[in-house]
């Protein structure tokens, strides 16, 4: 189902400027002598869906909704949802498998795992050390990152980091959620929005001469608000109630918070990067909801035959949407080497960011 996304194919080729790359956080390292940097480079992709596909129609069977309604405030048209015994790390495995597949590495090339997801298996140990075990690994590390919807962001950014400062070479980044667990079914202002899925992304330490054109991810923008945690939360945890809770959402505001956020940091993390927004070749969003996609790209002032979208099949994945969104695009062939593109993504916390990266 997830081959069938609504993916726009962008006509031209790659672009960029030879300016000099910046960011919030390191970029990238010099090599002492060598006259070189260390970037941060994809190598592969990955994705899995569980097999059960959900469609809008199941909702308006037992709530006071209906496929417009859903399809006019959303996008969503069907989501997927684990199957029972079916837990954040399976997922997560599965997708790490495929992200090694593509690239054509072993598992045992890795060192490091992180996952970022806010449906943790367990409250403790992290998924990535279930995903570890998973591959068969007993060497190097693993981690889990919670940032909610923009988890996989931070997570980009602390594996970029990691990889610069020569702590890891290679490190598969990997974005799984189970938020049907989580949510109130018998809410129709969020039980429709959310699906299940994760996806993967293999990063790799390679050189670059420290400009806008390397390879590799160029500039980050990381951003919270906590005083705007009341808005999108999830009512139940550890140390308050003992129990998981269901996600509570103030949808006009998350909204409103959204459009402006994702086009502000989008903005930072292309002007780090030395470049324009003429020049990035395509936007790959949170697929939380069309009509924020299509808002803050009206804001970027980016077409959305330049714009990923995949909401229409898998609903809002939470930390997964974007490696899912990444994976199926690059499965489709979209992205050619050396094309920029953007991602950004809001949740919780509130909690909000971009990455600029070469392909």
């Amino acid at each position: 189902m997830s081959d069938e996304a609504d993916i726009r194919a962008h006509p031209d080729g790659g672009s960029g400027s030879d300016g000099e790359s910046g960011s919030g956080l390191p970029g990238a390292a010099r090599t002492p002598g060598a006259g070189t940097v260390t970037r941060a480079v994809v190598v592969g992709t990955g994705h899995y869906l569980p097999e059960r596909v959900v469609t809008n129609a199941e909702f308006t069977e037992r709530l006071d909704t209906s496929h417009d309604w859903i399809v006019s405030r959303s996008g969503i048209e069907r989501r997927h949802f684990a199957a029972p015994g079916e837990a954040t790390s399976h997922m997560a495995a599965h997708a790490a498998r495929a992200a090694l597949g593509d690239a054509g590495l072993g598992a045992e090339s890795l060192d490091a795992i992180i996952v970022a997801t806010s449906t943790p298996d367990l409250t403790f140990p992290a998924v990535a050390t279930m995903v570890q075990a998973e591959l068969g690994l007993k060497t190097g590390f693993a981690f889990d990152v919670q940032a909610v919807c923009a988890g996989f962001i931070y997570a980009l950014a602390q594996a970029q980091a990691l990889i610069v400062a020569g702590t890891a070479r290679r490190i598969m980044v990997i974005g799984a959620e189970t938020f049907s667990r989580i949510l109130d079914h018998d809410d129709r202002g969020t039980a429709v929005l959310f699906g299940d899925g994760a996806g993967a992304l293999i990063l790799e330490a390679q050189p670059g001469q420290g400009g806008s054109a390397d390879r590799g991810i160029l500039a980050v923008d990381l951003n919270a608000d906590g005083s705007q945690r009341d808005i999108l939360y999830v009512d139940g945890g550890v140390a308050t109630t003992g129990s998981a809770g269901c996600l509570r959402m103030q949808g006009k505001e998350v909204f409103r918070h959204a459009v402006e956020k994702l086009a502000q940091t989008a903005q930072t993390a292309i002007a780090r990067a030395g470049l324009a927004p003429a020049q990035i070749d395509w936007v790959v969003p949170h697929q939380a909801n069309l009509r924020i996609i299509r808002a803050t790209a009206q804001k970027l002032g980016v077409p959305m035959e330049r714009v990923i979208t995949t909401v229409a099949d898998h609903g809002n994945t939470s930390a997964a949407s974007i490696p899912l969104a990444l994976s199926v695009a690059a499965r489709q062939g979209r992205f050619a080497p050396g094309q920029v593109i953007v991602a950004e993504a809001i949740g919780g916390g509130l909690a909000w960011g971009a990455v600029v990266l070469r392909w």
